[in-house]
């Protein structure tokens, strides 16, 4: 008995000592997420995004856009306030205006990930979908303030019906400027447009090299990269820097890690700091942390040992 409670406290204090690392990580760094800038305006409506290294802490939370409980939540646990809030869309819904004013109180910003699940991406650029389009970008121009929105996410990975292999590279590219092009002819000039890839280093399946997907210059604000340590060894450089090199081989356009996170495996509490020093050092924007169970349970108060 007396080596049960030797062990579980053990296993308390580690538990506890990883939360507070956590937070205090987070907090250390509160500045990295802290910088963003008032958006200037250029041509009246228009509306950027300081687009400067270390200036964005996002994150996901179950829940939202229905509710902003969790973004509260987050907060309190980590000692930070995200300047950037990720919600998935499906196709066809709807702008989440109110879920928009309720970030704005809180400082920040929207990036709506827009999935075309099912959706023949043809048909998008063919204008069978203007109507919807239409819509969504007269509400986004009605909002009023600075939004962020990706079309397709990781379409170079092969696990989504508007990827690699699901779709082609072309068919992408003709929708996404299609509906750049849509957005602009209703004013909708607040939005940033970030094309967001899969990380080159892997997935739940198989990343192809992005180039082929890429709209061009005129279409694109931010390119957004998606990567998760799965494995100890496993460092900011070998996940993000090859995929980095690669985009640079086309694009010198400001990079937003738009979905992270640490698997329990791969030691939270170590991994960590070594995210955020690999973020600065190689100058992005900054970073999106994935806090909710998918492949694996990403969330920053879960830890192998606990």
């Amino acid at each position: 008995m007396h080596v049960w409670k030797e062990r579980d406290s053990v296993r308390l204090a580690h538990r506890l000592g990883t939360v507070i690392l956590i937070a205090a990580v987070l907090a250390a760094v509160v500045a990295f997420g802290m910088r963003m800038q008032k958006t200037a305006s250029l041509g009246g409506s228009a509306q950027v995004l300081a687009a400067k290294p270390d200036s964005y802490l996002g994150v996901y939370v179950p829940g939202v856009p229905a509710s902003d409980a969790g973004l509260a939540a987050f907060g309190s646990k980590t000692g930070t306030r995200p300047n950037v809030a990720v919600y998935y869309s499906g196709w066809l819904e709807p702008f989440q205006s109110t879920f928009g004013t309720e970030l704005s109180a809180r400082g920040a910003v929207p990036l709506v990930q827009i999935d075309p699940t099912g959706t023949e991406l043809a048909a998008i650029t063919h204008g069978r979908y203007n109507k919807y389009l239409a819509s969504y970008a007269q509400a986004v121009r009605g909002f009023g303030r600075p939004v962020i929105i990706s079309f397709g996410h990781e379409m170079n990975g092969d696990w989504y019906s508007w990827g690699n292999g699901k779709t082609s590279a072309r068919d992408f590219v003709a929708a996404w400027r299609h509906i750049v092009k849509v957005f602009r002819s209703w004013g909708a000039y607040n939005v940033t447009w970030l094309w967001t890839i899969n990380s080159l280093a892997g997935g739940p399946g198989q990343a192809a090299e992005p180039q082929a997907w890429w709209p061009g210059a005129s279409y694109v604000t931010w390119v957004g990269i998606d990567g998760y340590y799965y494995y100890p060894a496993e460092s900011f450089t070998t996940l993000f820097g090859t995929t980095i090199s690669a985009i640079r081989r086309f694009t010198s356009d400001p990079v937003l890690i738009t979905e992270t996170g640490i698997s329990p495996t791969a030691g939270k509490a170590a991994r960590l700091p070594e995210l955020f020093a690999g973020a600065r050092s190689a100058g992005v924007l900054g970073l999106v942390y994935f806090d909710a169970r998918g492949y694996r349970d990403w969330r920053l108060d879960q830890d192998a040992n606990a």
